[in-house]
């Protein structure tokens, strides 16, 4: 029926159990648990059995949500099916429970009720009584709406009041599934499979100085992986070195709601934090020093990275942050050009990436150009290169003599040997009953520890004079491999741009194939003048121009 039809019909002084009507439900618990899945299918069985139950109506499928928050209907997929479907016409009215099935929400509440109207579907809210069909069902569902978004408002004021005393009394709140503990009775309990994991990201972070990047790679190598199965993330793996609970401080008011009707949050400083030392609640996985030691590295990283000479960190490509266009002020960004030959790696201004040519008349530049313009001032800087190899080379081989790793190796072969002569002094001893079985088990257990220590340092020391043997044998190879890492043919890596180069400023001319730029280097204290030109299927000149 139409919605004419029905509201003329129900003024004449039907009932809604008199039309004809394709009907469905809504049901909806917020949580997962037993007894709110109990108290889901008590509505679905309900529904099922009243609507079929009248005469002059056709069942409809219901529409389900379980485990979902009535504050708000964004994230609930049956609901929001529920209206699509309406739109097209596949029923013409709705059963649910109370408003607060709907939404706690009044806008929310009025907003659908009044989509679902145009779309010529009512809703029947059974415990409110109320119908959408009738004349004031507005005003009462904005009064009852009103009532159910208060009632969301005091159980948040209650939630909050609760947390502030848990917090007070120690009570560890958050996430129940924190690696390394598992959470009981609000206090944490160490998971020792995990805890390993724990403990190796500490090493790895303020003994080894890995980055957070290679200690997630260093994991995967190793074969952890998270909850998921999934390699760690950066982001999980920084929040655990981060985290004072891992070295067995309670730690909680880091957030404070906004808004009862949002999810937005205010993240506290860490001077307004409750945290202090619990070592019965929050069981350390890590000592207190680690902890300090990983978190001071963490912290001068941080300030590194947020510092404004950042680029060394925060830039993958090597000229990211340091060309200019001057008839902006705004700096280049990388992109691809596409071309036959292949793909080629440019710079262009900002503006010009939004609106091109139109946008800016500054031109690109390519990466290979700038790249032969930073070798040739490379090779100014860097004058005497085979001098710096050969001082490299020698500090490599200088090694390969070993006059205090054969000295060491003497001394241990000694201190062995006079191990040895004490062990028999000791047998002789016992021989002639001057020393008891236990005595002489105890001390001789001692030297043959010993004697296991020295053998395996001994062996430490050939196996290193063995690879310096090596080295020395492949001078020839290293003085190669070193001259290689400073021939930079294949472009320059962002640490070598960053050290070398402080900005590039561009310069259009007058000529279309010719571009100026200005260069200022790090380490020299005069600009320096180039002009690129270019030529069709030629690669492109640069020259340093004298002004």
């Amino acid at each position: 029926m139409d919605l004419y039809t029905i509201k003329s019909t129900l003024a004449q002084g039907k009932t809604i159990y008199d039309l004809p009507l394709r009907v469905t439900y809504y049901a909806r618990v917020s949580t997962d648990k037993d007894e709110q899945a109990h108290s889901l299918k008590a509505q679905i069985s309900y529904y099922e059995d009243f609507i079929r139950g009248m005469s002059n109506w056709t069942f409809v499928s219901g529409y389900i949500d379980e485990g979902l928050s009535g504050t708000s209907v964004k994230k609930r997929e049956a609901f929001l099916r529920m209206v699509e479907d309406a739109s097209l016409h596949k029923f013409d009215f709705i059963i649910t429970k109370e408003i607060s099935r709907f939404s706690r929400s009044t806008l929310d509440s009025i907003q659908y009720t009044q989509e679902l109207l145009r779309s010529g579907v009512g809703v029947y809210f059974q415990s409110d009584n109320i119908n959408t069909l009738m004349p004031d069902a507005e005003l009462r569902l904005t009064i009852m709406s009103s009532i159910a978004q208060d009632e969301v408002r005091k159980i948040s004021d209650r939630i909050r009041f609760g947390f502030k005393r848990s917090i007070e009394k120690g009570v560890v709140l958050g996430n129940s599934r924190m690696w390394g503990y598992k959470k009981k009775d609000g206090k944490l309990e160490i998971d020792e499979a995990e805890a390993k994991i724990v403990r190796e990201i500490f090493d790895l972070y303020a003994n080894d100085r890995l980055g957070v990047r290679l200690i997630c790679d260093e994991l995967t190598r190793r074969g952890h992986m998270n909850s998921n199965g999934n390699p760690f993330t950066f982001t999980t793996v920084r929040n655990i070195i981060a985290n004072p609970k891992y070295k067995g401080y309670y730690c909680g008011g880091k957030t404070t709601k906004l808004d009862y009707r949002h999810n937005d949050r205010k993240h506290h400083d860490e001077e307004e934090w409750v945290m202090y030392k619990d070592e019965e609640n929050v069981p350390p996985i890590v000592s207190e020093e680690l902890w300090e030691k990983a978190n001071r590295i963490l912290s001068a990283r941080s300030a590194k990275q947020s510092s404004d000479d950042r680029s060394s960190y925060n830039n993958k490509y090597a000229y990211s942050g340091k060309i200019w266009c001057m008839e902006h002020g705004s700096p280049y960004y990388r992109t691809l050009y596409r071309y036959k030959s292949g793909d080629k790696e440019v710079w262009q201004c900002k503006h010009f990436t939004k609106k091109g040519s139109a946008g800016c008349t500054s031109p690109i530049l390519y990466t290979a150009e700038l790249d032969q313009i930073l070798r040739e001032c490379y090779e100014a800087i860097i004058q005497d290169k085979s001098a710096i190899i050969d001082k490299l080379v020698k500090i490599y081989s200088s090694i390969s003599e070993g006059s205090d790793l054969r000295e060491d190796v003497a001394k241990t072969k000694v201190e062995i040997d006079r191990i040895i002569a004490m062990k028999d002094k000791l047998l002789e001893l016992s021989i002639e009953g001057r020393l008891s079985n236990d005595e002489f088990e105890k001390r001789n257990n001692a030297f043959n520890m010993d004697i296991e220590r020295l053998e395996a340092q001994l062996a430490n020391y050939k196996e290193q004079e063995e690879k310096n043997r090596t080295i020395s044998a492949n001078v020839e190879a290293l003085r190669g491999m070193i001259a290689g890492e400073l021939d930079f043919t294949d472009g320059f890596p962002p640490q070598v741009v960053e050290a070398l180069l402080d900005k590039v400023e561009v310069y259009p001319t007058e000529k279309k194939n010719e571009i100026d730029l200005k260069i200022y280097f790090k380490v020299l204290s005069d600009q320096e003048n180039y002009r690129i030109e270019r030529r069709r299927g030629k690669a492109s000149n640069c020259y340093r121009q004298y002004i």
